[in-house]
């Protein structure tokens, strides 16, 4: 004999919309800050991102990027530019590409590790299968973060490796 047991699915409740002042990640002077609300659509994360795992994770991404571009600022600091808004650049859409270089590195490396948090969400088999497809995702984001980092320090995007 088989029997079957409904169980209503527990209720999800939506995350409470965090204080404004918490949506804006503050950054050393000489980079800007990071707005929460505009890197969760410009990269189109939904709300099973919380704002706490957003926020952990940009922080994470800023670190790493100004680690990386660390000498770089130096020298330009040394030319005397004040912060990377005044960095002499050509300007799209009234705003510096250098700008916008590396808020998409930062978005993009924030992306990658967020979806490395997320993809073993799901322990069935079509959840294995579609982690397995989050790697190019996953590869794509930190690939983009890394083209950005490039551009901004006038690098080639090619890496050639001799096996």
């Amino acid at each position: 004999m088989t029997s079957f047991n409904a169980i209503a699915a527990p209720s999800i409740t939506p995350e409470p919309n965090p204080p404004a002042a918490s949506l804006i990640v503050e950054n050393i002077d000489w980079f800007p800050p990071i707005d929460l609300a505009a890197m969760r659509e410009a990269v189109r994360l939904d709300g099973t991102v919380t704002h706490a795992r957003l926020r952990d994770a940009v922080i994470a991404a800023i670190d790493e990027v100004n680690r990386e571009l660390s000498t770089w600022r130096a020298a330009h600091q040394a030319a005397n530019v004040a912060s990377l808004a005044e960095l002499p650049a050509d300007k799209i859409g009234g705003e510096s590409v250098q700008l916008a270089r590396y808020r998409r590195a930062v978005y993009f490396l924030a992306r990658a590790d967020l979806t490395e948090k997320y993809r073993d969400f799901d322990s069935t088999k079509s959840g294995a299968a579609d982690a397995d497809e989050l790697v190019t995702t996953i590869d794509a984001d930190r690939r983009n973060a890394r083209h950005a980092i490039n551009d901004m320090r006038g690098l080639s995007r090619t890496t050639i490796e001799l096996i």
